[in-house]
């Protein structure tokens, strides 16, 4: 069934700043026509969703027409990049798609762009470079500056357009996302929409008097700009010049827009906490009935009536042919929690880049089979990138990225500012619109400064937008090395617990080769936990492998009958040792299982071993409680509880802070000789 026709007037999607001279009078027409079907889309959204057609909650758009709509006609829909907020339903409009698509949203039905699995305004159009909004809205700034960042690197002169409320001004999240794209020299327009409420908090409690949002750029060495949204066709001609400017000389620049919030802040938000008066004179202010009587005293009230009429009229049409679009299916939901498999890259067969045929197998420690997998993407990949804190000239604190800089420069091997959380934003940026970004934290204990990021954002990106989101997201974990709490957490139960990512865990440098090969060319973010006490725990020999790809399954290591183990990263090398104790000092031949992949997680081999062996040992250096190994329990004995002969073992860490001092996480972590205790024991 096709769509209503949309009224001629809003043919066009686009104004240039010739337009606003050589066909002023049209230009305001068209502007007024777009602010008003914004406006009156967003009144009857209201009325829906109070009549209990249109579920969750409704945030609109009331008031802020006058800044959305000049803006979002007049950037480049074909190459820049925006991230509309929760008051941005015009610039959704004008962005891209039909008013039919955008209601389907709303109704969360059958022909939702998203599927029905996010709601309202969060959809964007990721296609198109409108990136979708989640709640943590500080959180999308980062991302619109990495997403132009990246067509910039396409030699697409593209600006970015970064929406943020008065509130949301405050948070960590927003001086992260300046000061990185203030050091890039990203050309990324932040644009503040000041009415003057967060929710319920009036500005007068969000910072301090006599200070002006837009005077906090100059703290990041970059422009900041005050515009008064009362006169669209003053936002026209502000954003025309603005936006080429930003265009021609790339820099990020920081606008403070004063709007208006003609209703509170969602459907539910009954406005009591206004000041008497308040409210009534926010209507008195009101710039679209401003800018309609302006229009109809220069071209009369028949012809801004017929177009008022003839939006009415699609709108409707429009609702009419919404609402008779079946309910979604929750069958396939689970399906799409990944973006598809790809094909392999098209890898040369070698361990150096671009090598002709395989060469002898190398002996190489785990981090200089990490370094070497980072040289041959770097040098075979062109949409690839390396960024994180120290890596560049210092090779990171392991010495994993030694080398690269000097070989590849600072475009392809960047150091980044200590801002985890918009680093994170600015990778998943890049990912979204081409680039395959490979992000180093110095210890995995610090990616939890962007947890919103990693499990929040980029996790949830292909199950609620349908797009693709390849990064790999390298965590430095574990302990054994004396780093005390802040440098040896263990971190996969904490972020698994989480749909949406990939993880993988090698134990060997040749897995560790494989998995950094595996993991870049997955169209998933894939988090790569590379335990540190094996960065320097000897060498082995390193191949190429055409079988890669494997890392994705769990490997045998070590038959037997009496027991199954199942472990990963360092515990794998406990393991073989424990296998081998109790072979040779009781005749128990354990089969022992180096799972390697730990999201998605692929257990048949491991349940078919556990079905002939009837016991089942889980190692891993987690803590216990909420630890990784529960989780392995629970699936292993929910398809094989009445074919056990022992309940399950774990052995894991204690459920404590890491401590310190050598003897103190020497009793926190599993050892060889506590191991050889609890099992022991578990025997009987």
């Amino acid at each position: 069934m096709s769509f209503p026709t949309p009224p001629a007037i809003l043919a066009s999607h686009d104004l240039r700043a010739a337009d606003l001279e050589s066909r002023a009078d049209q230009s305001l027409l068209q502007t007024y026509a777009w602010m008003q079907l914004s406006r009156t889309v967003d009144n009857r959204i209201l009325e829906l969703f109070r009549q209990g057609l249109i579920k969750g909650t409704v945030t609109g758009g009331q008031g802020h027409e006058s800044l959305i709509v000049p803006l979002a006609l007049l950037a480049d829909k074909a190459r820049d990049v925006v991230s509309f907020s929760h008051r941005g339903l015009g610039g959704h409009l004008i962005w891209s798609d039909h008013l039919c698509t955008h209601l389907n949203q709303y109704f969360a039905n059958a022909e939702s762009p998203t599927r029905a699995r996010e709601g309202n305004v969060h959809h964007g159009d990721p296609a198109h470079r409108s990136l979708p909004m989640i709640s943590h809205l500080g959180a999308m700034l980062s991302c619109v500056a990495g997403s132009t960042d990246s067509q910039r690197r396409k030699g697409i002169p593209a600006v970015g357009f970064a929406f943020l409320g008065d509130g949301g001004s405050s948070t960590g999240d927003i001086h992260e996302s300046l000061n990185l794209s203030a050091l890039l020299s990203l050309p990324v327009i932040f644009i503040i929409e000041n009415n003057g409420y967060a929710y319920s908090t009036p500005t007068r409690e969000q910072y301090p008097a006599g200070v002006e949002l837009w005077q906090r750029a100059a703290g990041y060495g970059i422009r900041g700009l005050k515009l008064d949204c009362a006169d669209p066709e003053q936002v026209l001609r502000f954003f025309s010049k603005l936006i080429d400017e930003t265009r021609a000389n790339p820099r990020p620049v920081l606008v403070e827009a004063r709007t208006l919030r003609l209703r509170g802040h969602a459907a539910y938000d009954t406005g009591d906490y206004l000041p008497p008066g308040e409210a009534e004179a926010i209507a008195a202010a009101d710039q679209l009935t401003a800018f309609r009587a302006r229009l109809v005293a220069a071209h009369g009230a028949d012809r801004i009536g017929a177009i008022d009429a003839e939006l009415s009229a699609f709108i409707e049409s429009c609702i009419q042919r919404t609402l008779g679009v079946p309910r979604p299916a929750p069958e396939g939901m689970e399906l799409g929690l990944y973006a598809p498999e790809v094909t392999p890259a098209p890898w040369s067969p070698s361990l150096a880049p671009h090598g002709a045929a395989p060469e002898k197998p190398e002996l190489l420690g785990f981090a200089q089979a990490l370094n070497r997998a980072l040289r041959k993407i770097l040098a075979e990949r062109p949409e690839s990138l390396v960024l994180g804190q120290d890596i560049a000239t210092y090779g990171g604190p392991f010495k994993v990225t030694e080398g690269l800089f000097a070989e590849f420069g600072r475009s392809r091997v960047l150091n980044t500012p200590l801002a985890e959380s918009a680093c994170t934003g600015y990778s998943l940026g890049l990912a979204v619109n081409g680039h395959r970004p490979i992000i180093e934290y110095q210890f995995a204990d610090f990616s939890t400064e962007a947890t919103t990021q990693v499990a929040l954002n980029a996790a949830t990106f292909h199950f609620r937008s349908g797009a693709r989101a390849p990064l790999v997201l390298r965590l430095p974990c574990g302990g054994g090395l004396t780093f005390g709490s802040f440098h040896s957490q263990e971190l996969e139960s904490l972020f698994l617990s989480m749909p949406g990512l990939k993880a993988l865990y090698p134990s060997t440098p040749q897995d560790a080769f494989d998995a950094l090969l595996a993991a870049f060319e997955d169209d998933n973010p894939v988090l790569l936990f590379e335990h540190k006490a094996l960065y320097r725990r000897g060498k082995a020999l390193v191949s190429w492998n055409p079988n890669y790809r494997d890392v994705w399954k769990p490997r045998r290591l070590r038959e037997g009958d009496y027991a199954t183990v199942v472990t990963y990263g360092e515990m794998v090398h406990l393991g073989a040792e424990l296998c081998q104790y109790f072979s040779s000092e009781y005749g128990h031949e354990f089969e022992l299982f180096d799972l390697r992949a730990l999201s998605p997680l692929q257990l048949g081999d491991i349940e078919a071993s556990l079905a002939r062996t009837h016991r089942l040992i889980v190692l891993h250096e987690g803590r216990r409680t909420h630890g990784f190994g529960a989780e392995l329990v629970a699936r292993l004995t929910e398809k094989l509880f009445f074919s056990l002969e022992a309940p399950p073992l774990r052995i894991t860490a204690l459920d404590l802070p890491v401590p310190f001092a050598p003897e103190l996480e020497q009793a926190y972590r599993p050892t060889f000789d506590k191991a050889i205790e609890q099992i022991a024991a578990w025997i009987g």
